[in-house]
């Protein structure tokens, strides 16, 4: 379902730039001057919000796929295991990006400011830190999955 929804919604969003505008005036923490912003700037935005959004979408949904075939009782399905794979790839990747958008927010946003009133603002906190650990931890287990579904497969033919 959430597949399904963030993806209208941006569409919404991108129709309704200013219920966008002030979706991010309010998000975003950062002294930026708002009526410098130009409209160019909120559809800039909104498309580099829309990519990094989508990289944590793709992941969910690659995280769906596996999640149901283990429901299915597929534990060493190599389809599942690399979908896992697929899924830790994108939240390492995901949690990655989050300093470079936020960066990349600060400067397009800061963009009309005045010489030296420019910004550029990393942010990398636990937050980021835990998902790079968990993306990690979940590249291993999905490794291991393959490589049980091999096994399985190779015990198969001896059978």
């Amino acid at each position: 379902m959430l597949l399904l929804v963030i993806p209208a919604a941006a569409l919404v969003l991108l129709v309704r730039i200013n219920w966008f505008a002030g979706v991010a005036t309010s998000a975003i923490r950062l002294p930026i001057q708002w009526d410098s912003v130009a409209v160019w700037q909120w559809y800039l935005l909104w498309a580099l919000t829309a990519l990094y959004t989508s990289i944590g979408l793709i992941g969910l949904f690659f995280l769906r796929r596996a999640f149901a075939g283990f429901a299915r009782g597929e534990l060493f399905n190599l389809g599942n295991s690399k979908d896992l794979r697929r899924f830790a790839i994108l939240l390492f990747v995901h949690a990655l990006a989050t300093p470079i958008h936020f960066a990349l927010t600060s400067v397009l946003l800061s963009f009309h400011h005045p010489a030296g009133e420019r910004m550029l603002a990393i942010f990398f906190g636990s937050n980021e830190l835990t998902a790079v650990g968990a993306g990690l931890v979940l590249w291993v287990m999905s490794n291991l999955l393959v490589e049980g579904s091999k096994l399985q497969n190779e015990n198969r033919l001896f059978v």
